[in-house]
């Protein structure tokens, strides 16, 4: 793939996003959003890779959402438009391929496409999270609405409303369930590589199987969430356990978190 906005490399079956434009503090631009569909497609059908790691470039910034100074295409007729969420998102591009955010510095706006999305956050000491739409004048529609469906409703639209004059901690997202660790900025980018590893060494039928089924519930009834789970355990469960020994599965070598 020819890229311009973003670094990808694919080593032992996991893929490494690196967002390239710490200039902007990566933010997105049109170009990043066709880095994205390309990037997309790839994962979704290169079965060497199995878990991706999501990372940004630079000191400052994880990502800051749009760039606002180049902005995007957007169709002429309003009816046609539609949101960069579609290209940047994994799962609306239907990637069920686990997810590891590795955020440090500012993580905002139009970041939280990525962040929602997540199967895994983790984050650095100096991370914070804020959606400054409104400060500008602008609707927070469109981030809030994936992000309530991962932390609390007031959580919410205490980031949506407060928008500039108030950040999340990385102590405060760990509280709310946004991150999951929390590491010194030196050891980042080797704790994602090695959460990444970990689940790349597990059969991929059942770690996508189980990542489809999780995130499919949330779009439906408990009923109907139960009923096709159960068909996916059907699919899935004997290709995945035709990969595994049962036997040979290490019992005591874990780590208590």
């Amino acid at each position: 793939m020819e890229l311009k906005t973003v670094l990808f490399d694919v080593t032992d079956h996991v893929a490494t996003i690196t967002l390239n434009r710490p200039e902007a503090m990566n933010s997105f631009n049109q170009e990043m959003l066709e880095d994205f569909e390309r990037i997309w497609q790839r994962v979704k059908f290169d079965d060497d890779i199995r878990v991706v790691v999501l990372r940004g470039a630079g000191d400052r910034a994880f990502c800051t959402g749009m760039d606002v100074k180049q902005g995007f295409d957007r169709q002429s007729n309003v009816w046609s438009q539609t949101d960069p969420g579609e290209k940047l998102s994994p799962k609306l591009n239907q990637v069920w391929k686990p997810l590891v955010c590795a955020v440090h510095g500012m993580a905002a706006g139009g970041a939280f496409y990525w962040l929602n999305e997540a199967d895994i956050i983790i984050c650095a000491e100096d991370a914070s999270f804020f959606d400054p739409h409104v400060s500008y004048g602008l609707t927070a529609a469109l981030e809030p609405i994936g992000l309530a469906r991962r932390i609390p409703l007031g959580e919410t639209l205490r980031i949506a409303l407060l928008g500039l004059d108030e950040r999340l901690s990385p102590e405060r997202a760990m509280q709310i369930g946004l991150v999951s660790e929390i590491l010194p900025r030196d050891q980042l980018w080797d704790r994602a590589e090695e959460i990444a590893r970990i689940i790349a060494a597990k059969p991929p039928a059942a770690i996508q199987g189980t990542v489809r089924a999780i995130w499919e519930s949330l779009d439906a009834t408990r009923t109907q969430a139960l009923r096709t789970g159960l068909s996916y355990t059907q699919i899935g469960n004997p290709i995945g356990k035709a990969d595994v020994d049962r036997a040979a599965v290490p019992r005591s070598d874990w780590t208590l978190r």
